[in-house]
């Protein structure tokens, strides 16, 4: 299974950061993640406004991970 790993910080206190893993398809080729990553982290976005991506990554992991 991979996953999209996202560091997000507060916009109203940027000193607060943590990370978020997005569970993506498991049948996706890792090799593919990068590129259709934007679309995953652009909704995730829009659903948390008052966080700002700072970096993301795709990585693999395990449902229990996530």
């Amino acid at each position: 299974m991979l996953s999209i790993v996202l560091s997000a910080c507060l916009i109203a206190d940027p000193n607060q950061c943590r990370d978020f893993q997005i569970p993506v398809d498991f049948r996706m080729d890792a090799k593919y993640c990068p590129m259709l990553a934007a679309p995953v982290f652009a909704q995730w976005s829009e659903e948390h406004p008052q966080w700002e991506i700072k970096r993301w990554k795709c990585q693999a992991g395990t449902a229990k991970d996530i």
